[in-house]
């Protein structure tokens, strides 16, 4: 793990708990790994994600390139469209579409 990276680990460990402890039991699983991994702090943010923040939420994310891989795999995979993986991931349908030209998938 990087040494600037933050400690995704603990914050949420901390965050869920005291903010959203009604949904400590479905993110446990994801929290009792060693380390988490991107489509874990994904799959977390979606759990406690709350409705009327989604449009704020969704401009601070950045992905690297690990993760656009696994995300375009995962849309492979389950041969899903654009339109489908874009609301899975809570993506733009654009952005997806750019990602498979950059990366020629």
């Amino acid at each position: 793990m990087n040494k600037n990276a933050p400690d995704y680990k603990k914050i949420y460990s901390e965050m869920i708990p005291d903010k959203f402890p009604d949904k400590s039991d479905s993110c446990q699983s994801i929290l009792n790994k060693k380390e988490l991994n991107t489509m874990d702090i994904i799959t977390l943010n979606t759990i406690i994600s709350r409705k009327d923040s989604k449009s704020y939420n969704q401009k601070l994310k950045s992905y690297d390139r690990h993760t656009i891989f696994e995300i375009l795999n995962y849309q492979k995979k389950h041969r899903m469209t654009n339109v489908t993986a874009a609301r899975h991931f809570n993506l733009s349908r654009n952005t997806l579409q750019k990602w498979k030209k950059i990366f020629q998938v």
